[in-house]
């Protein structure tokens, strides 16, 4: 007979334990070994009974979840904290990723991604809920580009295009014969493009332009 995951549920909602209680010892490999409604009584009676997988609510009266965790991962150490939250904010995932949590799965998955999300971290794998992957996604490509490329990216290829010619020396209504626009469109395009760069002046361009190495283009 194959051994059943042992779960603990830690929230200040009655009714919800009751429901995940039910939905999880229908499961063939989990049972619920425990239950919680704050953070004090989670870490007293979870040091007691050992369970594999920790379902952690973050708001709960007296010592929250956030507070709990650290504590639960220094006193129990072999126990898995999966975060189960109404929390979607990115500085909650942040926290509890950096406090020791396996996972975070939003309170919205209650259903068949929970029992993935259990599977995987006693699979030894971190499972985040797909909104906040995306989410937390997004904040890494962010934080591996330099402001000025982040800045860069902002500028339409249009943008792009008449500040080159601008760095290279040519004047508005050279850049307008060039490009077939009028003096006025690329005057609009120069200064919209130079705010969101924060270039204040043609040296500040030029500068800009060697940095990006937008003077060895052809």
């Amino acid at each position: 007979m194959t051994q059943k995951t042992r779960i603990f549920l830690a929230d200040d909602h009655a009714v919800l334990r009751t429901g995940l209680k039910m939905f999880i010892n229908s499961q063939p490999d989990m049972i619920c070994v425990g239950e919680a409604g704050d953070g004090a009584s989670t870490l007293a009676l979870a040091r007691s009974l050992r369970p594999e997988v920790l379902l952690l609510d973050l708001s709960m009266p007296g010592l929250g979840g956030l507070d709990a965790l650290p504590e639960i991962r220094r006193q129990i150490p072999a126990t898995r904290v999966l975060v189960l939250t109404m929390h979607t904010e990115e500085d909650y995932l942040h926290q509890a990723l950096s406090q020791g949590a396996a996972g975070y799965v939003l309170k919205q998955a209650v259903d068949q991604e929970l029992l993935s999300a259990i599977r995987a971290t006693m699979r030894g794998e971190v499972y985040i809920h797909p909104a906040m992957t995306r989410a937390l996604l997004d904040q890494m490509v962010s934080s591996t580009h330099p402001p000025e490329a982040r800045m860069e990216a902002a500028l339409s290829e249009r943008e792009r295009e008449v500040l080159l010619w601008v760095a290279r020396g040519y004047t508005n209504q050279e850049i307008s014969d060039q490009l077939a626009l009028s003096v006025k469109t690329v005057e609009t395009y120069r200064s919209r493009a130079t705010s969101k760069l924060g270039l204040k002046s043609r040296a500040a361009l030029v500068r800009y332009a060697q940095q990006q190495g937008w003077l060895n283009e052809a």
